[in-house]
């Protein structure tokens, strides 16, 4: 397992791969030991393009760790098309789960890959944001670089 950290204009990134998919990315706000490996230098650079509007996908083996329900979440997320979004009760549809609202927002969550998979794009079902564990001040930027705010 390699755990990498990287200065971005974002901001300080944790990206963690683990025999050969990124299982793991998450916005920090202090570096530790770092032990970088050519996988998560390229999933550095994709992250930069992305904050600076030049990359609107990821071109990255992923591997997150969680229970098959929030697996089908964090896919369904992947498929939310750049610059758009989708409400928690879209999604829980999506997975066959439609009263799971609540249920998809605790997968989006744990969404340990965050960014690359897009649980930024999930809105309230009155289209207001709401919830996004790295603070909704992230989220609102991320829709920003996106043109959706």
């Amino acid at each position: 397992m390699n755990c990498a950290y990287y200065n971005t204009s974002f901001g300080l990134f944790k990206i963690v791969e683990s025999d050969g998919a990124i299982v793991a990315i998450d916005y920090v706000q202090e570096a530790r030991i770092s032990e970088p490996s050519s996988l998560t230098d390229l999933a550095a650079v994709q992250l930069e393009e992305y904050f600076q509007g030049v990359r609107q996908g990821f071109e990255l083996p992923l591997n997150p760790q969680g229970t098959e329900f929030q697996k089908k979440v964090w896919q369904a997320l992947c498929e939310i098309p750049y610059a758009q979004v989708r409400t928690y009760g879209q999604i829980a549809a999506a997975v066959d789960c439609p009263k799971g609202a609540r249920a998809v927002g605790m997968a989006c969550h744990h969404n340990p890959v965050m960014i690359v998979i897009p649980c930024h794009r999930v809105v309230g079902a009155n289209g207001q944001l709401t919830g996004y564990a790295g603070g909704l001040n992230i989220k609102k930027r991320l829709l920003e670089i996106e043109g959706q705010l």
